[in-house]
């Protein structure tokens, strides 16, 4: 049996840890703007998702948040900040702009796998994923560049380039070094 000070130190535990699983439920809504339980496979904090639904859905019956299905083809809650909806909307009423975005692999924002198709990535920061219009096309791995599905040969070029920083000749998957 716990005497006094035994149940005041638990409940003062308890408190700290419902305050730093609040802290890590607000830190993953700033990182990604939604969240939903597959986010959670980069993650290495050792809270469960059960853990952050009890907050989120505090959150949203306050008005901080909003919950509903923002992330097609992702199953479960999914939790997001008012602003990103705000954004995925925009973004789904620009259309594609063909842009290449390149994210290091040791970049949280590093999904390929995860919410994307495909193999993942490892998370390096030698590693480089290359997106357009949202879609992993290529990774740099050191010499070896990966493409995604079916890439146009131009396209794979030009992802290279933008993966290495600077004009590089592909040959075979490989990325020459000058």
């Amino acid at each position: 049996m716990l005497g006094a000070s035994g149940r005041q130190q638990a409940h003062q535990a308890d408190a700290r840890r419902e305050e730093a699983v609040r802290a890590l439920a607000w830190t993953l809504l700033s990182r990604y703007g939604v969240v939903f339980r597959r986010l959670l496979a980069r993650e290495s904090a050792a809270v469960a998702w059960r853990e952050l639904v009890r907050v989120y859905r505090t959150l949203e019956a306050r008005g901080e948040i909003r919950g509903g299905r923002f992330v097609s083809g992702m199953s479960g809650e999914q939790f997001a900040l008012p602003d990103a909806v705000d954004r995925l909307r925009e973004v789904r009423r620009s259309g594609p702009d063909e842009t290449l975005v390149v994210v290091s692999g040791a970049d949280p924002l590093n999904l390929t796998g995860i919410v994307t198709g495909g193999e993942r990535v490892r998370a390096a920061a030698a590693s480089r994923v290359v997106y357009r219009n949202g879609v992993p096309v290529a990774a740099l791995e050191g010499d070896m560049l990966r493409t995604f599905g079916e890439v146009e040969p131009e396209v794979a070029s030009a992802a290279a380039t933008a993966a290495a920083g600077r004009r590089v000749p592909v040959l075979s998957g490989y990325v020459g070094r000058t």
